[in-house]
């Protein structure tokens, strides 16, 4: 085949390539591989009819930017999972630190409620917690075991049951953001109302430091990710309520895709916080203290690194640069 017969059989498919290279990111990756294999084949009949020719150069410098990029994708895709919670969370924890802190003070205040509620009326907590549930507790309590519903059953059975219903608790504070965000503000408000009574529950028992060690095990990931869910709620109403500049439709999608991640993030600390509860809490009560007081100092300090100080030392290490 004659050069010239050559290059204009291919010019078209060569351009479009040159031109798609520009805009990599928005075509899908078997795309690019389907192109570069097309071009590997030009380049090597070009080499073999035409090897000192200014077509095989220019097909060599694009096989070369293409493999540049094809090989960049594939880095990007094997470590996708490393640059989602390494990268892509941090930066949408900080973007939306807002609604997080929403989040926190709805807890804070709920729990201070509850508190001072239960302080105020003794009838709170059963009305509350349940008749069934303060009777087994202080039955518990007379037997010298505070937190002996947390042994019931078995580790694997515990682990399952506890992680699916915290998962569903999670879930229904995310979606229910969609409800302009009172469903989320309801969810969240009656779950940190129920701590708060709760915990007074214990400390008006006397047997609050043996709660402590016995709940807050596992407690600091459920109750700080339920918090984070419950932000990413939020962060659902307010693209949708407070679209700014953007079309109300194109900003809940933004908000939709954001609050998904964010959302997503917290099921690994989720999870941890069922395998906590299922096999090592119901053993709190012969842990050694030091143990105990260092297992709950580290999630607690683990999941607070993660979504408050990394997030907020990430963006300006980048605006540094």
């Amino acid at each position: 085949m004659r050069e010239f017969a050559f290059i204009r059989q291919n010019k078209a498919k060569w351009l479009e390539i040159e031109q798609a290279l520009t805009e990599f990111d928005a075509h899908p990756s078997d795309v690019w591989s389907a192109h570069y294999i097309q071009l590997l084949n030009d380049l090597a009949f070009s080499q073999s009819l035409y090897p000192k020719s200014r077509t095989t150069t220019y097909l060599n410098a694009l096989t070369v930017q293409l493999h540049q990029k094809v090989y960049k994708l594939k880095q990007e895709n094997r470590h996708a999972i490393r640059n989602f919670f390494a990268d892509e969370v941090p930066r949408i924890a900080f973007t939306y630190r807002r609604q997080i802190g929403y989040s926190f003070l709805i807890f804070f205040i709920s729990v201070l409620i509850g508190i001072i509620s239960s302080s105020q009326d003794q009838a709170f907590v059963r009305l509350i917690l349940g008749d069934s549930y303060v009777n087994m507790t202080l039955e518990n309590i007379k037997k010298g075991d505070p937190v002996a519903v947390y042994q019931q059953g078995s580790n694997w059975g515990g682990f399952l049951a506890i992680t699916i219903n915290n998962l569903m608790v999670g879930m229904k504070c995310y979606i229910s953001g969609i409800l302009a965000g009172l469903g989320t503000g309801y969810i969240l408000f009656q779950n940190s109302l129920m701590l708060g009574s709760f915990q007074y529950f214990f400390y008006e028992q006397g047997v609050l430091w043996e709660s402590v060690r016995g709940i807050w095990i596992h407690g600091c990931m459920e109750i700080f990710g339920m918090v984070i869910e419950s932000a990413c709620g939020f962060i659902l109403a307010a693209s949708f309520l407070f679209p700014g500049t953007l079309p109300r439709l194109q900003s809940l999608k933004i908000g939709f895709k954001d609050s998904l991640k964010l959302f997503l993030s917290t099921m690994p600390f989720t999870i941890m916080a069922g395998i906590l509860e299922g096999f090592i809490t119901r053993y709190s009560k012969a842990m050694p203290l030091f143990l105990s007081v260092f297992l709950i100092i580290t999630t607690l300090t683990l999941i607070s690194f993660y979504y408050l100080v990394y997030p907020k030392w990430l963006h300006q290490k980048q605006v540094q640069l």
